[in-house]
């Protein structure tokens, strides 16, 4: 600890980022990457502004990428915010919107970025207990709360809620800020976004690294009515008034504007996910109901650190996750063709030996 660190740097407890290991013939499905990379209009438009204007600072307000967004959704662009990554959005709307009175609710079985924010923001937090099959019940949120954020689906679980049953916990706290993170939404779940239109106190985060293969370029939004993004605008231009670079934002236009290379990809990624969850139940996996780009399966006679492990041994990863309740459970992001049959022939050499 140094002496000059401000008093909160001590209680922090960082976001551990999956592994970025630099190893030779590697099968790396543990940080829910997709396989098959960005669309070629977003690479040649990247290409296209890799230039001269380089020079010059970009549009503040993104407005190019703001419009694409709207135009998508089918909202106006002054109810669409733009940042460096779905993280930072949300590190924008934790500081904005989910700090109050009283405690901020979210699963305790969840994206570990949420207590890191609630920490380093200040903000009084539950987690709050996901059932016995790991799936959220809307009936614990019935309780006295300044807000709610909840990934859709949820992560490393990958199970996700009904439309019906997101509108329904909106509605039952009309005085609260409702958060849907919808990192995985676009493998299989449903956007919340048509209800925005409805609900004052909606906001719904995507992010452009999962299912638009862009996570290396850095690119989140957020939709919701104007007096949220007039939040996440004032924290936003009081710490970085130039969030997204020309590079991020041409590549990021591009990409959401070409739905046929979105929908190509994002249907192989279910089909690898069906197949996976298949072949680990034949082997006798445990695997809950995914609507992500990854699995969460554990296996009644294996440890789950020492199956990481072996994985790791024939130059596979995936993420293991030392806690409570899911000690034994893997989150095995899905690969290509040929890195889902690799995973499957490993865990039949492990299974075997």
């Amino acid at each position: 600890m140094s002496k000059f660190w401000s008093p909160v740097v001590s209680t922090l407890k960082p976001y551990v980022a999956g592994e970025q290991p630099k190893i030779g013939n590697l099968v790396k499905l543990n940080t829910n990457e997709n396989p098959y990379g960005p669309s070629p209009k977003a690479l040649a438009a990247i290409a296209a502004e890799a230039g001269d204007r380089l020079r010059l600072y970009p549009d503040p307000a993104s407005t190019k990428l703001r419009t694409a967004i709207a135009r998508r959704h089918g909202v106006g662009i002054e109810e669409v915010f733009v940042g460096n990554g779905s993280d930072e959005v949300l590190a924008h709307a934790f500081q904005a919107l989910l700090k109050h009175d009283k405690p901020l609710l979210y699963p305790d079985i969840t994206y570990s970025f949420y207590p890191v924010y609630s920490l380093l923001y200040g903000i009084e937090a539950v987690g709050v207990p996901l059932d016995e099959n790991f799936r959220v019940r809307l009936a614990d949120y019935d309780r006295p709360c300044s807000a709610i954020i909840l990934p859709n689906p949820n992560a490393p679980t990958g199970i996700g809620l009904p439309l019906a049953d997101i509108e329904a916990l909106v509605a039952t706290h009309p005085d609260q800020v409702v958060v849907i993170d919808e990192a995985y939404v676009d493998f299989g779940g449903e956007t919340a976004i048509p209800l925005v239109k409805s609900y004052p106190n909606l906001l719904v985060i995507h992010t452009l690294s999962k299912s638009r293969s862009l996570a290396g370029l850095r690119v989140g939004f957020a939709i919701g009515q104007r007096p949220l993004i007039e939040a996440l605008e004032r924290v936003k231009d009081s710490f970085n008034s130039y969030p997204l670079d020309r590079l991020a934002e041409a590549g990021a236009t591009a990409a959401i504007e070409d739905g046929e290379w979105f929908e190509r990809t994002r249907r192989q990624v279910i089909a690898s996910r069906d197949r996976i969850t298949g072949g680990l139940r034949q082997r006798g996996f445990d695997v809950l109901p995914s609507q992500a780009n990854f699995v969460f399966a554990r296996h009644p006679d294996r440890d789950g650190a020492g199956l990481a492990q072996a994985l790791r041994e024939r130059s596979i990863l995936v993420r293991h996750f030392a806690k409570p309740r899911i000690s034994d459970f893997l989150r095995i992001s899905i690969g290509t063709e040929a890195e889902c049959d690799r995973l499957i022939e490993a865990i039949d050499e492990i299974v075997r030996a």
